[in-house]
């Protein structure tokens, strides 16, 4: 089953800046061969489900490694089973949409 996520991970105890944390992560969904889309707050992605939450795991473990003791991730996911549907496909339809009504 696909899943959609949108994946926002703050290492906590870490001082201010923590973008090494999201390169770090960033590269890890590389690793895994998935596609996704940093945006401001967080980092949408889709793939199959165990290989999205496998991905995940890996980043709490090397954000952990990189010396953050604690992790604080919020979550949002979404599947779908009638149809497949990329979230790029979702974001153009509500674009379209939006266009057609100006």
């Amino acid at each position: 089953m696909n899943v959609h996520v949108d994946l926002c991970i703050v290492p906590i105890g870490v001082g201010v800046s923590v973008s090494r944390y999201i390169v770090a992560c960033q590269d890890i969904l590389d690793e895994f061969k998935l596609s996704h889309t940093l945006h401001a707050y967080g980092t949408n992605i889709e793939g199959e489900f165990d290989t999205v939450f496998s991905a995940i795991k890996a980043c709490h473990e090397k954000v952990h490694a990189m010396g953050a003791p604690r992790i604080s991730t919020s979550i949002k996911l979404g599947t779908r089973v009638d149809r497949q549907q990329s979230l790029k496909e979702k974001v153009e339809s509500v674009e379209s949409k939006r266009n057609a009504s100006t």
